[in-house]
This record gives C-alpha cells, sequence and structure tokens, in this order.
C-alpha cells in the first residue's frame, strides 16, 4: 500500500513515484513536471452510497453531479469502499437491494388532496361569527375577577348588553348559572360575584313568569342549602365546594338588596336563616376545614346579624357562641383552629371591634359627658394636693400656680419681640440634691 495514504483523501497522490529521483531537482522542463503532478489517484467514492441497480456497477472513475444529488438524497446505506475490489463492492445488503424507496419519487400527496387546486369560499358561509351571549359574559366575568377596580365602569356597558340578548326564559337561567359558579369557584370573587348580582336584580329588565333574576339567583341558592348537612361532612372537594358557597351567600346577604316602595331598601331576610342553619350545620361536624369556614362567616357578617337579631330580641348570636364555647372545650381541633375560635368570640365581645363614636366637642359639657374631663391634666398646689379642671376651685388654683412659677411674659413694644422671665437660680435644697446627683452618678460612671 502506498505510504502516502494516510494523508487525506485525494490530495496529490501518486500512483506511480518518477523514475528519476533527481528530476524534480535538476530543475527539468515543464512538461515533465506537469506529468508528475497529473498523475493523481481519482478521489474515491463516499463510503455511503445508494444501493446498485441491476447490471450497475460502481467505477473509480470520475463522479457526476447528477450522481451526487441522488447520493446525497438517498435514505439506504450501504458501505463501500474506493480501495475495495469489485466484488466487494457488488456486495450490498439484500434489505437496501430490494427496497422500493427512491429519491427520484415523486412528491407524496394524500388521496384527495389536491395540492394545487384553489380553495373555494362560499359567500353566504359566516367565517367570523360574532361571540355567543355565553362567551361575553364569561369574558365579562374573566374581566372583573383580574381587574375589580373596573367595575363601576363596566357594570353599566354589560348590563345594556344583557337587556338586549336576555330575552328568554333559558338565557337569563344561564346567565344566573355563569355568575353562580364564577362566584364560587373562583376565589376572592364573591365580593365582586355579590355586587353584579345586586346590579343586575335591579337593572335586568327581562323577567319571564317563573322568576326575574333575583328568584332564579334565590333558587339556585336553595339547592345547595338544602344539601348542607350532606356537605358538611363528605369528601374534602365537596366540602370546599360547600364552603365556596357559604362565604358567597354571606356577600350575598350584606349586598343584595330588595327595595319596597319609597322606603329604603332591606336585605333579603331568608338569607338571614339561612345563614344561621348554615352555622349550625357547620358546628355539626366540627371539623377544622367546617370551623375555620365558620370562623370566616362570622367575622364576615357577624356584627351584622348580631345586630340585627339584637332589634328583634333573637338570641341566636348568643346561642353560635355558647356552640363555640363547647367546641372549644370538647372537640379535636388544631391548636391554630382553637386559636381562631378564642379570637372570635374576643371579637365579638368587644362589640366585633366598634367604636362608638362620642359625642361631638362642640356639645359636650361636665353635665352630659362624663368623660369630658378625663383628658385634663393634673396639677398640684404648693402643699402637694392634686387638683384638675373638674375641681370647683380650678381657676383660683391654676392661677396661683401661675403666679408663683412667673409664667406670664412681658411684651417688648419697641420690636414686638416675647421676652421671658425665668428665675435661673434654684431654690438651696434643690441645688444640694442636684449637686449630690451629679457626684453619685460621676461615681458610679468611674466604677
Amino acid at each position: 500500500m502506498n505510504h502516502n495514504f494516510d494523508r487525506a483523501p485525494g490530495a496529490e497522490r501518486t500512483r506511480n513515484p518518477p523514475t528519476d529521483p533527481g528530476a524534480m531537482s535538476a530543475g527539468g522542463d515543464g512538461d515533465a513536471k506537469a506529468k508528475i503532478f497529473n498523475q493523481r489517484e481519482p478521489l474515491r467514492q463516499p463510503r455511503t452510497s445508494p444501493p446498485f441497480a441491476d447490471g450497475a456497477v460502481s467505477t473509480t472513475g470520475d463522479v457526476t453531479a447528477a450522481e451526487c444529488k441522488r447520493q446525497s438524497n438517498s435514505q439506504q446505506n450501504a458501505n463501500t469502499n474506493s480501495m475495495s475490489s469489485p466484488k466487494e463492492r457488488h456486495e450490498v445488503d439484500p434489505v437496501v437491494k430490494s427496497s422500493k424507496l427512491s429519491a427520484n419519487a415523486p412528491e407524496f400527496v394524500p388521496s384527495g388532496f389536491n395540492l394545487y387546486e384553489e380553495p373555494t369560499y362560499d359567500d353566504s358561509e359566516e367565517y367570523y361569527s360574532e361571540p355567543t351571549l355565553a362567551e361575553m359574559v364569561t369574558d365579562f366575568l374573566g374581566h372583573l375577577s383580574s381587574s375589580p377596580g373596573s367595575f363601576e365602569s363596566d357594570v353599566e356597558y354589560i348590563t345594556g348588553i344583557l337587556n338586549n340578548g336576555v330575552t328568554t326564559e333559558e338565557l337569563l337561567q344561564e346567565l344566573v348559572e355563569l355568575i353562580y359558579t364564577q362566584s364560587t369557584a373562583i376565589p376572592n370573587f364573591s365580593y365582586t360575584g355579590a355586587r353584579l348580582c345586586n346590579y343586575l336584580s335591579q337593572h335586568l329588565t327581562v323577567s319571564p313568569p317563573t322568576g326575574n333574576f333575583r328568584q332564579l339567583l334565590l333558587k339556585r341558592c336553595r339547592t345547595e342549602y338544602e344539601q348542607r348537612d350532606v356537605a358538611v361532612r363528605g369528601d374534602a372537594d365537596t366540602q370546599k365546594k360547600f364552603h365556596s358557597y357559604v362565604l358567597f351567600l354571606g356577600e350575598l346577604y350584606l349586598h343584595l338588596e330588595i327595595k319596597s316602595g319609597k322606603g329604603q331598601p332591606n336585605r333579603a331576610e331568608v338569607l338571614l336563616g339561612a345563614l344561621k342553619d348554615l352555622m349550625n350545620s357547620l358546628f355539626s361536624n366540627p371539623v377544622d376545614a367546617n370551623l375555620i369556614c365558620a370562623v370566616k362567616l362570622l367575622k364576615l357578617t357577624g356584627s351584622v346579624l348580631d345586630d340585627t337579631w339584637k332589634e328583634s330580641n333573637q338570641p341566636h348570636m348568643e346561642e353560635l357562641i355558647q356552640r363555640i364555647e363547647t367546641i372549644l372545650l370538647d372537640a379535636q381541633c388544631s391548636r391554630d383552629v382553637r386559636q381562631m375560635l378564642l379570637k372570635l368570640v374576643e371579637l365579638r365581645s368587644s362589640d366585633w371591634g366598634r367604636v362608638r363614636t362620642a359625642s361631638a366637642s362642640s356639645n359636650a359639657t361636665p353635665d352630659n359627658d362624663p368623660n369630658y374631663f378625663m383628658n385634663e391634666p393634673t396639677f398640684y398646689t404648693e402643699d402637694g394636693t392634686p387638683f384638675t379642671a373638674a375641681d370647683p376651685e380650678y381657676a383660683e388654683k391654676y392661677q396661683e400656680i401661675l403666679d408663683r412659677q412667673d409664667y406670664f411674659h412681658d411684651i417688648d413694644g419697641e420690636n414686638g419681640n416675647e421676652i421671658y422671665d425665668f428665675e435661673d437660680e434654684m431654690e438651696p435644697e434643690i441645688e444640694e440634691a442636684f449637686e449630690n446627683f451629679c457626684l453619685e452618678s460621676e461615681r458610679k460612671r468611674q466604677q
């Protein structure tokens, strides 16, 4: 084998070395030099080549451009070596030889599909249909969920669309279901959902024989209410769904207004009794999840429920607090839930954290306000007797203090500056005590 075989393929290899070693060094003529450089071995074929057709044998001759292109696009591999014998080059893998795949095969097109056929359009067909009413409501609810601050500016617009689109009982029922599902399925949307329900109950004009928006909404809520005793003992998912419904009903009680004549709007009384029954159901199975839901509901509506029941002389809030105290003694709840219940009882004892406004300062007098002198300072007479503004002799005693301390000041008539005249000298007893204090402090500092 040629000793130059380790060079790159086709890198100026010569099959027959020159007979005259000194021909190159002797500076022979140009023909001899060209003959030497032109006697090169042709480029060998690549190791991967397409299968040979019957009767076709690869040679070591030059490869045309078309053949190179077919070789590069082939999907079958066969190992051939340019230095191997013709017999070896005839030995092709039977699988490759029998393959019907070819780089020259026509482009594959599925049956029934014309690649070059122009599509035809029917002018009567609507390719871009308008969104349905349900899609518009769903998009609007999603917008309110992400941007609750835009409620005031957007609710009037969507109400106008609903008044034009909701014309049947089926559409109204679908609207109620969409809002109810959104309000109980998405966290923190119960507040916005309750406000939306109140607005639509007052501004939706459609009112089928089966009931208006508010009546259908209350019917939908009653469906879950009737399953309360089963839901509080269900699995985790059932309890979670029920708790979302309970909190939404609490928000609905706070925001849903029922107008009657020219008087002030009232809350839905039917929801007041429902909330009491829901809390009793939660306390009937005092597991942590139910107790946490009850605490949230009482923090949300406790002050309003308490005032409403007190006005009608109903002891329902006292009964609920007693049940909580019993649970604290007997139930096996976690430490965190127990702490939440204790804080709730404390919150109710402080009137739900409300601060009653005191009488206005302009109307307060020592006769009608017992705390009139509460924040007044306390003074002491010369003999150490305390007195305040409530003392009948307050004016005289206070004047004596001003005279003794010389609090009055003179006014410089020439430039209007205030000149304060305080005594700079201390009494002998006070001065001696002050010196002893300074000496004692210095001694402690040096120790």
